[in-house]
């Protein structure tokens, strides 16, 4: 019987895809927000593809900000668009 594989929603496009295949975003019991490339990370989580262009649409339609009931100021954008970039250098 083949494994099942565990399928997350990306905030951004909106498609269903592999969770291994996603960058989770997570916000710390302590209020902080940050990248997951591991997924181990305690606290609230959501998902995001690991391109630019997801992150933009995800933060044009407030869709973090509705995950995380809170509003994130543009620091936060743009400190995890370095994180997604050093990650992708990290990784690729």
């Amino acid at each position: 019987m083949p494994k099942k594989i565990p399928m997350r929603q990306c905030v951004g496009c909106r498609e269903m895809k592999e969770k291994r295949a996603l960058i989770r975003v997570v916000k710390s019991p302590e209020g902080e927000i940050s990248l997951d490339f591991r997924g181990k990370k305690p606290g609230r989580g959501a998902y995001l593809c690991p391109d630019p262009a997801c992150l933009a649409r995800a933060r044009k339609s407030k869709a973090l900000e509705r995950a995380f009931s809170t509003a994130l100021p543009g620091e936060v954008y743009e400190a995890l668009e370095g994180q997604m970039k050093a990650g992708e250098e990290q990784n690729g």
